[in-house]
C-alpha cells in the first residue's frame, strides 16, 4: 500500500484525536459459500467526539469491483481509509487473508493492496516515469536502487496504462486524466491484488471519467483486480460496479449487486430523492433516468 508517510508526493493528511475502536469478534471469513479476502466487523470510528460509524461490518468481494456511495459525510472515504491502515485501529483489526493489516508488514502489505488518495499532488518537476518508479517501494532493499524487475513491472505499468509516451513528462504538465492514469499506473507497479481509490473521478470532465474508469473496468475484467472506489455519480456505481456499498449517517443501508442496490427504495433512504430507475439496453445495468429531491428527507 502506498501510505502518505512512506512518499513525499501525496498530500499529507493530519487525524488530530482520533479514536478507533473495532469489535474482538471477528466471524469466519467464509461469505455466502466464497472466500473473502477482505473484510472487518464491528468498525467504530470516532473524530474528537463525533462518531462517524459505530460497529459497522463489511466484506469486499475479491476481484471484482466494489463502488461505495452515499452523501457527503456519510463516512465512505473514512471506511476506505480505515480498511487500508491510514487510519490505525486502536483495538481488534480489519482482516486480510486471515490475518489483521495491523500485524502484517508494511512492505508485505504493501504487495497486497495499494491506494489512491483524492486528488494526490507529485512533487513539482517529477516525472511520469520516477511517479510510476515509487510503487516499486515494497520490493526494494538496502539503497533502494532499481532493478530489472523493477523496470519490467514500470514499463508494464506504463503499457497497461497506455502512458508509456508521458514517461519523460513532469507529472504537472499533463492532463487531469492523463495525471489519473499515471497515478493508476503507480499502483499497478506495486503488482497488488488489491487497489483502492478514493473519489478517482473527482474535477475530471466526463470523457476523462470514462477514460479512467474504463482503465478499471479493463484491469478488473482482464487482471482480475479487486477494485474499491468511492463514488459520487450513481450511474458511474450501476454501470462500472459490480458490487455497491450505500451508506448514510455512519450506517451501510445496503450492500450487494448494482442491480440489488441501485432501486428507487435505496436512492430515497439514501439520498433523500425519488428516481426512475431502467435498464441500460447496451449493459443492462441499472440506470438512473430522472430524479427529483423529497422536501424533508433529505439528511447527510
Amino acid at each position: 500500500m502506498l501510505f502518505l508517510k512512506n512518499h513525499c508526493v501525496f498530500h499529507r493528511i493530519r487525524y488530530n484525536k482520533i479514536v478507533i475502536d473495532i469489535d474482538s469478534h471477528f466471524p469466519s471469513s467464509k461469505g455466502g459459500g466464497r472466500m473473502v479476502r477482505l473484510y472487518a466487523d464491528g468498525l467504530t470510528v470516532r473524530y474528537d467526539d463525533r462518531t462517524i460509524f459505530e460497529r459497522l461490518s463489511v466484506r469486499i468481494p475479491d476481484r471484482q469491483i466494489t463502488a461505495m456511495i452515499g452523501p457527503n459525510g456519510c463516512g465512505k472515504s473514512t471506511l476506505l481509509k480505515t480498511l487500508t491502515r491510514i487510519i490505525s485501529p486502536q483495538s481488534g483489526a480489519v482482516m486480510l487473508d486471515g490475518r489483521a493489516i495491523s500485524q502484517q508488514p508494511t512492505k508485505e502489505l504493501a504487495k497486497k493492496m495499494a491506494i489512491l488518495p483524492q486528488t494526490p499532488e507529485a512533487t513539482s518537476g517529477l516525472t511520469v516515469a520516477e511517479l510510476v518508479s515509487y510503487g516499486r517501494f515494497p520490493y526494494q532493499r538496502g539503497w533502494g536502487r532499481l532493478t530489472k524487475q523493477d523496470y519490467e513491472a514500470i514499463d508494464w505499468a506504463l503499457a497497461v496504462t497506455k502512458t508509456a509516451e508521458l514517461k519523460h513528462r513532469p507529472v504537472d504538465a499533463l492532463s487531469g486524466g492523463q495525471r489519473q492514469r499515471v497515478w493508476i499506473a503507480m499502483a499497478l507497479a506495486q503488482e497488488t491484488d488489491i487497489i483502492f481509490l478514493d473519489e478517482p473521478t473527482t474535477y475530471l470532465d466526463i470523457a476523462h471519467q470514462l477514460e479512467v474508469l474504463e482503465l478499471l473496468e479493463r484491469l478488473n475484467k482482464e487482471e482480475g483486480r479487486t477494485i474499491v472506489m468511492v463514488l459520487h455519480d450513481i450511474n458511474q456505481a450501476a454501470r462500472f460496479a459490480d458490487y455497491v456499498i450505500a451508506m448514510k449517517a455512519g450506517q451501510i443501508v445496503k450492500a450487494g449487486p448494482s442491480e440489488d442496490v441501485i432501486c428507487r427504495e435505496v436512492l430515497r433512504d439514501v439520498f433523500g430523492i425519488d428516481a426512475d430507475i431502467g435498464r441500460d439496453p447496451r449493459t443492462n445495468k441499472p440506470v438512473c433516468f430522472t430524479y427529483h429531491l423529497l422536501k424533508g428527507v433529505y439528511s447527510s
